[in-house]
């Protein structure tokens, strides 16, 4: 909700990340942002999206980051439903979870599955 990615905005500060499958980013066509990733922890960004449709303007509001990262689970979004580059950035899990990447982004994900 809107109100979620304030207190996000607000509390935790920083980028507001939305960890998906390796499946999902595959399905949106969403690249990992370099090719060569050299960050300390290995986190596995993708390019960052806007979702464009939903009342969404600027991609900036609380509203449209909500808007983009309740996109990146609905199954009826498509590639073209998004700007790119934007102000959310997807993380892409590794298949197998924790087992494979002990990440906060494999995590997320094995603990949405439960």
């Amino acid at each position: 909700t809107p109100e979620k990615v304030n207190f996000l905005e607000t509390h935790a500060r920083g980028l507001i990340c939305a960890p998906i499958t390796q499946e999902r980013a595959e399905e949106l066509d969403l690249p990992m942002m370099v090719t060569n990733n050299t960050s300390v922890h290995a986190t596995p960004f993708t390019v960052s999206v806007d979702l464009l449709t939903h009342g969404c303007t600027t991609g900036i509001s609380a509203y449209d980051r909500a808007q983009t990262i309740l996109a990146l689970t609905r199954h009826d979004t498509a590639p073209e439903d998004f700007g790119r580059p934007g102000h959310v950035f997807p993380l892409r899990a590794m298949n197998k979870g924790v087992l494979r990447r002990a990440g906060h982004t494999e995590a997320t994900v094995d603990f949405a599955r439960l």
